[in-house]
């Protein structure tokens, strides 16, 4: 098993996650020859956050609550 970031790496780690493309965005005709390479970065990504215990989908909430979406449950 990897061993775990820093703080400070997994908060760099978060902000560049939530730039990425998500990966149903992502296809040949936008990304060309290299869409399969640009998901397999995100997935990579999805998995070290994982491994740092952080849920990729609360991310975005986690570093922009002021621009996150309320929860409606």
């Amino acid at each position: 098993m990897s061993e775990k970031l820093n703080e400070d790496a997994l908060t760099a780690l978060k902000i560049a996650f939530c730039y990425m493309p998500k990966a149903i965005d992502v296809n040949r005709y936008d990304h060309g020859e290299n869409f399969e390479k640009v998901l397999a970065d995100i997935q990579t990504v999805r998995e070290m956050l994982l491994l740092n215990d952080v849920d990729p989908e609360e991310v975005y909430a986690e570093m922009n609550p002021d621009s996150a979406p309320n929860s409606c449950y």
